[in-house]
């Protein structure tokens, strides 16, 4: 199987040879000190611990010009919607009609981001635009629904624009808007703010037949899993997660087959050294496997304090248990 073949296989529950291996994301510090640690100069990483190719379009979602002057809540609608524009060139890559000829002929995972979320479509660049972003969901919330329906319909028209010409395997909507003890939005505010204003650009998805449709949240997002599933969402890959709220296994418990899963395996066991490794990724892993629509992965990208030999083990590790439970 292709990669490609292999991630829509397990997203659809059916026998794939085996499941999908991505890469977490590696800092280029991260693979400096590496190479002081034994990692062969102009050695890619991928070449010693193969993994799946996947591919995010680098799509603009900005608004152009970028809201550094002012957040979106500082603006007027027909301000925010004027710097909105779907046709905007600059929102697709460079050399935009060759990328979508090598796409058309691709064997591996192409991605669509298509929504930054809640707080930073509304400008926050930190904690002194926070309040500004908040108050307003109580005081003036039609102009917040206003804001988040202006960036829906951008979204819909680009994803229209791209999909037309181009079938991808995974559309990805972030959302980094939780704290360690819970998302900064209740599940009642997000489905009438944000899940609502999305309904557009799903539609928009699925009138594509965009196969996976994927919430990326942060830190302790438990609350609004059961909201993402009742407007549409079918998969959740959370990261640099609360790890007990956001255990997988319990999430599969309670959600069953309607949420597949990207992720799930604690980064921070990495730092503790081969056993912690190991008992972190045969206690989630396998069970997981066994019930299908997941693709193992830690929560993470990996950071400087993953020494290169730990990082070896922890994918050869998840290599050998990926591949004995497809067997």
């Amino acid at each position: 199987m292709t990669g490609r073949q292999r991630f829509l296989e397990t997203m659809r529950y059916g026998r794939p040879d085996r499941v999908p291996y991505f890469e977490e994301g590696i800092r280029d510090e991260v693979l400096e000190r590496w190479r002081k640690q034994g990692l062969p100069e102009g050695t890619d990483v991928s070449d010693l611990l193969p993994t799946d190719h996947r591919e995010r379009i680098g799509v603009n979602l900005e608004p152009i010009p970028p809201l550094d002057d002012a957040p979106a809540y500082e603006l007027t609608v027909a301000e925010l919607r004027a710097r909105l524009d779907p046709t905007d060139e600059r929102r697709l890559p460079d050399d935009w009609e060759a990328k979508v000829a090598v796409w058309r002929d691709r064997d591996h995972v192409l991605e669509l981001p298509l929504h930054r979320g809640y707080f930073l479509s509304m400008g926050v660049r930190g904690w002194a635009r926070f309040p500004g972003a908040v108050y307003p969901l109580k005081d003036d919330p039609a102009k917040v629904r206003a804001i988040l329906d202006t960036y829906a319909e951008c979204y819909a028209a680009l994803a229209d624009r791209i999909l037309s010409q181009i079938d991808v395997d995974m559309v990805t909507f972030s959302e980094p808007i939780g704290g360690n003890d819970g998302p900064l939005l209740g599940p009642s505010h997000y489905e009438t703010f944000c899940l609502e204003s999305y309904r557009g650009v799903m539609e928009t998805c699925r009138r594509h037949g965009v196969p996976v449709l994927t919430l990326v949240t942060y830190a302790n997002a438990r609350d609004l899993v059961g909201s993402i599933l009742k407007y549409g969402f079918d998969c959740l890959w959370a990261c640099e997660v609360n790890v007990d709220a956001m255990d997988y296994r319990s999430l599969r418990q309670e959600f069953g087959r309607d949420l597949r899963l990207i992720g799930g395996i604690d980064l921070d066991a990495l730092l503790g050294g081969k056993e912690s490794i190991r008992h972190e990724v045969m206690a989630k892993v396998p069970p997981l496997l066994e019930q299908g629509g997941y693709v193992p992965l830690a929560d993470g990208r990996v950071r400087e304090n993953v020494s290169f030999e730990t990082y070896r083990y922890y994918r050869e590790l998840l290599a050998e248990v990926c591949g004995r439970q497809q067997g």
